[in-house]
C-alpha cells in the first residue's frame, strides 16, 4: 500500500544522484552545493529511496543553516520522511526536530516563522506538534500578516488533529477572539475558514455580528461566506431566507467571482422569482462583461439551466441574452442560439428576429473569415422564428433571399429550403417569393440550390406571368442553344482516342462510399486519366449559370432543368388560351431537353450522361409529346401533396418531441400539502414567502421525487465476491465524462473485527488509478462504503481487477488476500444514443476529419437480423433506411448516429455483406471529430447466436 503525498516533484530517473556525493555536499560549507544535494535527497525519497543516513547528517549539518532556501527544503525533507515506525509510534529521533522548530516559531525573520507554519499544518503527529503549541499561539500577535495568516492556519490543523481537542481545547475561542481584531484580509479568511470547519455556531454569530460590513469584505472571505451559507441551508432549509438576503447583497460585490458564486448558490439554495431573476440578471451581466470565451461558455451553461428549470423568468432576459452574438466565437454564439431560440414567445418575437436581421446584414462585412458559417447559424435561427410564428416570414425571407447565391453552399441551401417551406405554409407570400426567386435566380452558382430553386418555381408558379417568367429565366440561364458545334465535338474525338490509349477500367462489386456517408452500389467503375473540359461555344463564365453548371458535366442538375420545364409547360396549357403559344413553348421546351440529351450523349464532356439522368430527360420528352389526364395529375398535384405531407410529418415528430421534453412526475396521492394561506406569515419577508410557495409547488408536482434514479441504481451494481466469502462486497460503477467512481460496499460477515482492511485495485488498459483507498477497521457484522477514483486518458474498453486485504484481531501477523472479480468498462458505457437530423447527419459526416473501422464476423446468416442486432443492442438512432442491394453478394447499409458522454457527436455506418459460404461479414465504421472518442472496440468484434457483443 502506498503512502500518502503532500508534494509532488518531476524525477529524471535516467541520473540518479549517489546517497554518498549527497552527503558530502551536505557536510561542505558551500550553501549552493548543499542546497543541490538537499533537492536531490528529495527527489529520491519522493520517487521510494530510502535513505537513512541522511537524517543525521542533515541535523548535524543543515539544521544550523541561517540561509532561507535551506531552511525552506529542510522543511520539505522533513515533511516527506518516515516520523514513525511500524506499530505508528513516533521515532525517538524525531526529538531532536523540535527545538529547531521552536527556534523558527520564535525567529526574527517573518519568513522562517511563515513556512515553519506552513509545515506544521501538514503534520500529524501529536507528539511533535504538542511542545509547540505555545509558540504556534503567540504568533497569532505577529506584526507581519504573513505570519499571522498561517499561525491560523497551523492553529486549525492542530484542533482537526484526532487528539486536537485535548491539545488545544480553547482553539474556536482564541480564533473568534483574533477574528474580530484582525483587518488583513487574507488573514480574517483563514479565521472565518477555521470557525466554519470546527465552530460553525461562532461562524454563524460573526455572520451575523457584521451583516452590514459583508460587502465591504475581502473577495476570499466573501467565497468562504458563500461556502457557510451552502452547507448551513442544506442542513437546515427553515433558515435559508435570512441567508438569502445576504447572497443577493452580495450580488452588488466588486468581484466577478464572487458575483458568480452568489448566483449559482441562489439557484440551488432558493425557487423564489425573485431570487431566480437576480441570478439569471447577473449571469446576463457577466456574460457581456467577460472577455473570456470559457467564461462566456460556462456562464451560458448556467443560463440554459435556469431555461430547463424557470423558462418564464428567462423569456424575460433573451435579449439580453442575445447581446452575446457580438462575440466572435461561434461556439458562444451556436450555444446563445440555441437558448435564445427556445425562449422565443408572441411577445418578444418581432424583438428577437430583428436582432437576427441586424446579425445577418452585419456577416455580409467579410470582417471574420467565418463569417459564412456564422450566417448559415443565423438563416436556420430565423428558420426556426419562421415555422413556430409563421407571421413574422414576410419580415426575413426578402432579406434572406439576398443570399441564394452566397458562395456558403451550406448557408445558400438553408436560405433556399427556408424558402421552399415558407411559400408552403404562408400562401400569402407566394407572388412575392416567387417574383424575387425569378428576379435573382441568375445569382444562384450551386447546383444543389439550383435544383431546388428550380423546384420551387416548377411547383408555385401559377398565374400566366408566372409561368411564362419562370421559362424565360430558365432558357436565360441555360444561354443559346446548341451547347457545342459538330466541329468541336470532331476536335473532341480525336484527343479522346488518345486519352484512352492510357485509360484503366477497375470492375468492382464492393459497395462504394459517398461524400456524405451513404453506400451505392458501384457494378463497373472507369477511371480515366482526363484532361480539363474544353469551354464550347456560349459557355463562357458570363453566361448563365445553368448553362455552366450542366456543361461541368452536373446532368442531375440537368434532369431538374427537364422536369422544371415540363411543368412549367403542363401548367401553361392550364392558363393559356392560346393554342399557338402552348405549342411555341412546347416546342422550345423539347428543343432544351434533347439538346441537353444530346450533350450527354456526345464526346465533348469526358464524363457521359448517367443512366438515371437519361432516363428521366427521355420521360420529359415523352410526357410532353404525349400527355394524358392521370399523368398531368401526378405531376402538378401529387407532388405538392408528398411536400405538405413531408412538413406535417416533420411538425408531428417535432410535437411530440416537445411532449415528451415537457412531461413531469405528478406527486403520490399521500404526500403532504402545505397550504399557502394557512401559513404564518409573520417574520417572513416577501422573498421567503415566495420561496415556501415555489418549494411547495414542487413538492405538489413531484420535482423533488428521485425513485427513479435510486431504481436505475440498483439495477448496475456488480457484484465482487461471493456470498461464502468472510467479506462481502459489491460495487456501483458511474462513468462520468473523464472520470470512473466505484462505490464499494464492504460487508463483515464473520464475528471477529477486521483490522487494516484495505481495497487494493489495479487498472489494465487506459485507466488510471487517481487516489488508493486507505485502511478501515470493521466491527463484527458491520458494512463500510469506499469511494475509488479512476480517471480515463481514452475510450479503449478497460478492467478493474484488486483484492480486499484485512488482518483479523486473533491473528495480527497474518494478512487474508479475497480475490475480487474483474469490473470491465466497456465502450457503451461512453456512448449514448441521440438523435440527429438528415442534414446534420450528412454535414457533419462531411466534416468529421477521421473514423475507426472494426471488422466484425458474426453466425448471423440474415444480414438484417444483424442491424437489428446492432441497433438494440446499442439503442443507437437509425438515420437512413437499410439498404439491401441484391446481386451475386447481398450487401446492407445503414447510418446510425449516437453521442457520447463527452459531449461529441458520433456517427456510425454498419456495412455488411454475405459471402459466398452464406456468412456475413462487415465493417463498423464510427466516426469523430477528435480522438477522444477513439474507438475503441477492439481490433475484431465476434457476435454470438444469442446476441452477445
Amino acid at each position: 500500500m502506498e503512502k500518502s503525498c503532500t508534494l509532488v516533484v518531476h524525477f529524471d530517473k535516467g541520473t540518479p544522484a549517489l546517497a554518498n556525493e549527497i552527503k558530502e555536499a551536505l557536510e561542505g560549507n558551500d550553501v549552493a552545493a548543499k542546497i543541490d544535494a538537499l533537492k536531490k535527497a528529495i527527489m529520491l525519497l519522493l520517487n521510494g529511496e530510502t535513505i537513512p543516513q541522511l537524517f543525521i547528517t542533515i541535523i548535524r549539518y543543515v539544521l544550523p543553516s541561517e540561509d532561507h532556501t535551506v531552511q525552506k527544503l529542510l522543511l520539505l525533507y522533513l515533511e516527506i520522511i518516515d516520523k514513525t515506525d511500524s506499530r505508528g509510534k513516533v521515532l525517538p529521533e524525531m526529538i531532536l526536530i523540535c527545538q529547531n522548530l521552536r527556534n523558527n516559531l520564535q525567529h526574527p525573520n517573518e519568513y522562517i516563522r511563515g513556512v515553519t507554519l506552513r509545515f506544521l499544518c501538514r503534520l500529524n503527529e501529536s507528539e511533535i506538534i504538542e511542545p509547540l503549541i505555545p509558540s504556534i499561539l503567540s504568533n497569532l500577535e505577529h506584526r507581519h500578516p504573513f505570519v499571522r495568516r498561517n499561525a491560523v492556519l497551523a492553529v486549525m490543523s492542530v484542533f482537526k488533529l484526532p487528539q486536537g481537542e485535548q491539545l488545544l481545547d480553547s482553539a474556536p475561542e482564541i480564533v473568534d477572539k483574533f477574528l474580530s481584531t484582525e483587518q488583513d484580509p487574507s488573514s480574517k479568511r483563514n479565521a472565518f475558514l477555521m470557525l466554519f470547519s470546527c465552530a460553525q455556531d461562532r461562524a454563524i454569530n460573526y455572520l451575523f455580528s457584521n451583516i452590514d460590513r459583508i460587502i465591504d469584505w475581502g473577495e476570499q472571505l466573501q467565497m468562504v461566506v458563500l461556502e457557510l451559507i451552502r452547507k448551513v441551508c442544506r442542513s437546515n432549509k427553515g433558515e435559508k431566507g435570512k441567508y438569502i438576503k445576504i447572497i443577493i447583497a452580495l450580488l452588488n460585490a466588486p468581484s466577478t467571482a464572487v458575483i458568480y458564486e452568489c448566483a449559482s448558490t441562489l439557484v440551488s439554495l432558493s425557487s423564489a422569482p425573485t431570487a431566480i431573476r437576480a441570478a439569471a440578471s447577473t449571469y446576463c451581466q457577466l456574460l457581456l462583461s467577460q472577455s473570456d470565451n470559457n467564461v462566456k461558455l460556462i456562464v451560458l451553461d448556467r443560463l440554459n439551466e435556469l431555461k430547463s428549470s424557470n423558462r418564464d423568468i428567462m423569456v424575460e432576459m433573451v435579449m439580453d441574452v442575445l447581446r452575446a452574438l457580438s462575440t466572435p466565437n461561434l461556439d458562444i454564439r451556436r450555444k446563445t442560439l440555441d437558448i435564445a431560440l427556445e425562449l422565443i414567445t408572441p411577445r418578444n418575437i418581432d424583438e428577437v428576429v430583428m436582432m437576427l436581421k441586424k446579425e445577418v446584414v452585419k456577416t455580409q462585412s467579410g470582417e471574420h473569415e467565418k463569417n459564412g458559417e456564422y450566417r448559415q447559424m443565423l438563416v436556420q435561427a430565423i428558420h426556426t422564428c419562421a415555422i413556430k410564428f409563421p407571421e413574422v416570414a414576410s419580415t426575413v425571407v426578402h432579406l434572406l433571399m439576398d443570399f441564394l447565391g452566397d458562395s456558403n453552399v451550406a448557408s445558400a441551401m438553408d436560405v433556399v429550403v427556408f424558402v421552399r417551406e415558407i411559400i408552403e405554409t404562408n400562401p400569402k407570400l407566394r407572388i412575392s417569393i416567387i417574383t424575387r426567386l425569378l428576379d435573382t435566380f441568375y445569382q444562384i452558382r450551386a447546383a444543389r440550390v439550383c435544383s431546388c430553386a428550380l423546384w420551387i418555381i416548377g411547383e408555385y408558379c401559377l398565374s400566366l406571368s408566372e409561368v411564362e417568367s419562370g421559362i424565360a429565366t430558365i432558357k436565360q440561364c441555360l444561354g443559346d442553344l446548341p451547347f457545342y458545334t459538330a466541329a468541336e465535338e470532331d476536335g473532341q474525338e480525336t484527343s479522346k482516342a488518345l486519352q484512352q490509349v492510357n485509360s484503366t477500367t477497375v470492375s468492382s462489386r464492393r459497395p462504394a462510399i459517398l461524400a456524405d456517408g451513404t453506400y451505392a452500389t458501384q457494378s463497373a467503375a472507369l477511371e480515366t486519366a482526363m484532361s480539363p473540359p474544353t469551354l464550347v461555344q456560349g459557355s463562357l463564365s458570363s453566361i448563365g449559370n445553368l448553362r455552366s453548371l450542366i456543361l461541368s458535366g452536373d446532368f442531375f442538375l440537368g434532369a431538374v432543368v427537364a422536369c422544371t420545364l415540363t411543368k412549367l409547360v403542363l401548367r401553361l396549357e392550364e392558363v393559356q388560351t392560346s393554342k399557338a403559344e402552348v405549342n411555341k413553348a412546347t416546342t422550345q421546351a423539347l428543343l432544351i431537353i434533347v439538346s441537353m440529351l444530346q450533350l450527354g450523349q456526345s464526346s465533348i464532356l469526358p464524363h457521359p450522361i448517367d443512366n438515371d439522368s437519361y432516363d428521366r430527360i427521355v420521360l420529359c420528352i415523352r410526357l410532353l409529346c404525349n400527355t394524358g389526364d392521370e399523368i398531368r395529375k401526378i405531376w402538378l398535384q401529387s407532388c405538392r401533396q408528398s411536400f405538405v405531407k413531408m412538413l406535417a410529418d416533420k411538425q408531428r415528430r417535432e410535437t411530440e418531441e416537445i411532449k415528451a421534453k415537457a412531461q413531469i412526475s405528478n406527486a403520490q396521492p399521500d404526500d403532504l400539502i402545505d397550504f399557502y394561506h394557512l401559513k404564518s406569515r409573520k417574520g417572513m419577508s416577501q422573498l421567503e414567502l415566495e420561496d415556501e410557495v415555489q418549494d411547495d409547488l414542487k413538492r405538489a408536482t413531484g420535482e423533488f421525487t428521485k425513485d427513479a434514479d435510486d431504481a436505475n441504481k440498483l439495477n448496475r451494481i456488480l457484484q465482487l465476491t461471493g456470498f461464502s466469502d468472510p467479506v462481502y462486497a459489491e460495487a456501483y460503477v458511474t462513468v462520468h465524462h473523464y472520470d470512473i467512481v466505484l462505490d464499494v460496499t464492504v460487508i463483515n460477515r464473520t464475528k471477529e473485527t477486521l483490522q487494516n482492511l484495505c481495497l487494493e485495485l489495479a487498472t489494465m488498459g487506459d485507466l488510471k488509478l487517481v487516489e488508493r483507498p486507505q485502511n478501515y477497521t470493521l466491527a463484527p457484522e458491520s458494512s463500510k462504503q469506499i469511494k475509488a477514483n479512476i480517471k480515463v486518458s481514452s475510450t479503449e474498453t478497460g478492467v478493474i481487477f484488486g483484492n480486499i486485504v484485512y488482518e483479523t484481531s486473533s491473528n495480527v501477523l497474518e494478512r487474508t488476500v479475497i480475490v475480487l472479480n474483474d469490473i470491465h468498462i466497456d465502450i457503451m458505457d461512453y456512448i449514448s444514443p441521440a438523435s440527429c437530423a438528415d442534414v446534420a447527419f450528412r454535414t457533419m459526416w462531411a466534416e468529421f476529419e477521421w473514423e475507426n473501422k472494426v471488422a466484425v464476423n458474426t453466425v448471423l446468416q440474415d444480414e438484417r437480423d444483424f442491424l437489428n442486432h446492432i441497433i438494440k443492442s446499442t439503442n443507437m438512432k437509425c438515420l437512413t433506411p437499410p439498404s439491401a442491394l441484391e446481386g451475386d453478394c447481398g450487401f446492407l447499409a445503414a447510418n446510425l448516429y449516437a453521442k457520447s458522454v463527452f459531449g461529441e457527436d458520433a456517427l456510425v455506418n454498419v456495412s455488411i455483406e454475405k459471402q459466398a459460404d452464406g456468412k456475413l461479414s462487415g465493417y463498423i465504421r464510427i466516426r469523430s471529430k477528435t480522438q477522444g472518442i477513439a474507438l475503441s472496440l477492439g481490433d475484431k468484434i465476434t457476435l454470438k447466436q444469442k446476441g452477445t457483443a
